[in-house]
């Protein structure tokens, strides 16, 4: 007990000094770091993708001021070209290369490339297109935006002479409109093939450098960091108010809680972190994503014990012990791999294809737990209504009612999700993109205080632990009922009673056959 309080108290004075620390934001932005990285043939045109991100508008005009303002800033980039290109070239020449950074809105992104008489869309002008289009031939095609005349932005970086490398100079966009910006470094010339860049690119917003699809999410962890600390007090009252009676699942469900606040305060450190430097550090992130896996993963396996009965219809799970943790190691490992695949290192607001491979796994085992929990809980309340257990039924009842809720909740946010992203491939919502990682997180915490509030710890919390007196737990009325006989009622409620304790006998029997048959 005076651990669990010295737990409780560490989390409270790290939330503490977490929110007095770190000023909390809601827009932001970061940093993109390229180290010899290739440029890809795509059409007729070699691109490499900078970076794509949520940015909101400048707040302020001052380019000498850092607050307020939102921009992308060019810092050290330096291109190669393959020694067989630059032999090609005159030392004397000026200009023997040219690869451009090209910027613009999602909305813009027809802006970018054109087609000669409907055919296949180019990105770099050809001969057709600049009789067409009035480009110029050997460069990206631009067109103008209907809202902003200078946007697209592109960025012109010359190699010359015969030399391997040549140097971007320092440059910096201001943001003034809110939007979902991209950026890509496109080379149009095909002697230019197999060039590799390096450098970094500096995203910013107002408020830091998070990214604009996380931001919001800094500010929710922090709100349900402190929901979990008002459930850790409540829970932990009772835990001190009725200690004697504690019972054993009431120890996995308070593991829960606190892996629950934990988990909470790491991810406000690692968002508030990412915001302040626009690094996320590889180490505090994994220790982010390990402790949600194990909080997920022992969360799905407490509902799995409680389902089955455990501590409630029998004392232990059995034969069953040794599938109910193969199944949790299994879901804990694929639980990680998508998560670090999602969240370590990661910079941009587009997820990758990775995520969707490693997500099919999560979703079927997830959806095999669903299957595996309703059908031990429907044989639980089979049991309990056999035994006449009313208090224990009653309870399991309203279990049973919360996680049907729970799951039909889940389908119909997992349709909306599908719906989301189908209609939104190029992340033009991603302002409100933050809620569907904030519902599972709601989800999850609600689900947890049905579960407390009917397994709280009270002075009758024992007449819910398993009993192998079933004649314990008849009702009041049925016990009346048995002692109103006539004279020879003392002998036919022995015969009853040891009844009673045969029929106890074989429910016994059948439930320890039952496991071996699960």
């Amino acid at each position: 007990m005076d651990f669990a309080f010295r737990i409780a108290l560490k989390s409270v004075a790290i939330l503490i000094f977490l929110i007095l620390s770190t000023r909390l934001t809601s827009i932001d932005a970061s940093i993109h770091i390229y180290q010899k990285q290739l440029f890809n043939e795509v059409g007729n045109a070699y691109l490499l993708p900078g970076g794509s991100e949520g940015l909101d508008a400048s707040l302020s005009s001052d380019n000498s001021a850092t607050d307020g303002r939102s921009f992308i800033r060019f810092e050290n980039i330096t291109f190669w070209r393959t020694p067989v290109a630059a032999d090609e070239q005159s030392e004397m020449e000026h200009s023997t290369g040219l690869i451009q950074a090209v910027i613009f809105e999602a909305a813009d992104r027809n802006n970018i490339g054109g087609s000669a008489y409907g055919g296949q869309r180019s990105i770099c002008c050809t001969p057709d297109l600049a009789k067409l289009e009035g480009c110029k031939q050997g460069e990206v095609i631009r067109i103008p935006s209907a809202t902003e005349i200078n946007w697209p932005i592109v960025l012109n970086i010359q190699f010359s002479g015969n030399n391997l490398s040549t140097r971007m100079d320092s440059a910096e966009v201001p943001i003034q409109k809110t939007g979902m910006y991209n950026l890509f470094f496109i080379a149009c010339d095909p002697k230019l093939k197999g060039t590799v860049m390096s450098g970094k690119t500096v995203w910013k917003n107002p408020g830091g450098y998070l990214p604009g699809r996380m931001a919001p999410l800094m500010k929710f962890y922090v709100y349900m960091a402190i929901a979990y600390l008002l459930l850790t007090a409540i829970w932990f009252w009772q835990y001190v108010r009725f200690w004697e009676d504690i019972l054993q699942l009431q120890h996995c469900i308070a593991a829960v809680i606190g892996l629950g606040l934990f988990e909470m305060i790491l991810w406000y450190l690692d968002y508030s972190n990412f915001n302040r430097t626009g690094m996320r550090p590889v180490v505090i992130t994994a220790w982010v994503v390990t402790v949600g896996a194990i909080k997920k993963t022992l969360s799905r396996l407490l509902i799995l014990s409680v389902s089955m009965g455990y501590g409630v219809v029998r004392p232990t799970l059995g034969g069953l012990t040794s599938k109910v943790l193969l199944i949790g190691a299994t879901y804990f490992l694929a639980s990680e791999l998508l998560d670090i695949t999602e969240h370590v290192g990661t910079i941009n607001d587009i997820s990758g294809r990775a995520r969707l491979f490693l997500a099919l796994p999560d979703a079927f085992l997830d959806a095999f737990l669903i299957l595996w929990i309703f059908t031990s809980l429907s044989k639980t309340l089979e049991q309990l209504q056999a035994k006449r257990i009313s208090v224990k039924l009653d309870l399991y009842r309203k279990f049973s009612n919360a996680l049907a809720v729970a799951v039909i909740a889940s389908v119909a946010w997992i349709t909306y999700e599908i719906y989301f992203k189908a209609t939104d491939p190029f992340n033009e919502r991603w302002q409100s993109a933050w809620i569907i990682t904030a519902f599972w997180d709601i989800l999850s915490f609600v689900l947890l205080c049905v579960i407390c509030y009917l397994w709280a710890p009270s002075q009758s919390s024992q007449r819910y632990a398993y009993s192998e007196d079933v004649g314990e737990e008849f009702d009041e009325e049925e016990a009346q009922s048995l002692t109103r006989g006539q004279s020879n009622g003392d002998v036919s409620l022995v015969k009853q009673e040891q009844k009673n304790g045969n029929a106890g006998i074989s429910d016994e029997e059948d439930d320890s056959e039952e496991d071996k048959r699960e």
